[in-house]
């Protein structure tokens, strides 16, 4: 029996999935693709070969992540979120290898966002909805527009929400 769930109607190559993780319908994860513990993968993603997914991600629908992405642990990718791996993409000509474009712990990337090839994305620092990110992402900071800009720097106060009484 498998120790994660796979929706009849996803197609997952790898045999590098994690305990608990759940991928969804029309989720196509190939065979070098290796995804953490206790991830969710919605409807519609694509996972290119070279990509690493720790534990705990939530991806969105219409993700896709290609090869030379890297997402650390308890990372949130919003739906339709669009990442490149190709800084002068040209039809039939491919790049000796892809730059590495790393998401870390805990950061999220708003729906619709737009990440470049190489970028990092710090720890905890999140990226607005709609946001074109051109530059590294410094941990627990506040991105959004186009290109996006640092609009604040995040503390462990915007973790706490109020919630109606």
């Amino acid at each position: 029996m498998s120790q994660f769930f796979k929706h009849s109607h996803a197609l997952v190559e790898s045999e590098s999935i994690g305990k608990g993780t759940k991928i969804w319908a029309f989720a196509h994860v190939l065979p070098g693709a290796q995804i953490g513990e206790d991830c969710n993968i919605c409807d519609n993603v694509f996972i290119e070969n070279d990509v690493i997914i720790g534990d705990r991600v939530t991806i969105k629908c219409g993700v896709q992540l290609w090869d030379g992405v890297r997402v650390d642990d308890d990372v949130f990718i919003g739906p339709n979120a669009t990442f490149t791996n190709d800084i002068f993409p040209r039809s039939k000509v491919y790049p000796e290898k892809f730059l590495i474009t790393r998401l870390k712990n805990g950061c999220s990337i708003g729906a619709n966002a737009t990440i470049l090839c190489g970028i990092e994305i710090g720890e905890q620092a999140m990226v607005g909805a709609g946001a074109v990110v051109t530059k590294d992402v410094p941990p627990k900071t506040l991105v959004y527009g186009n290109p996006a800009r640092i609009q604040r720097y995040l503390d462990d106060k915007d973790d706490e929400f109020d919630q109606p009484k």
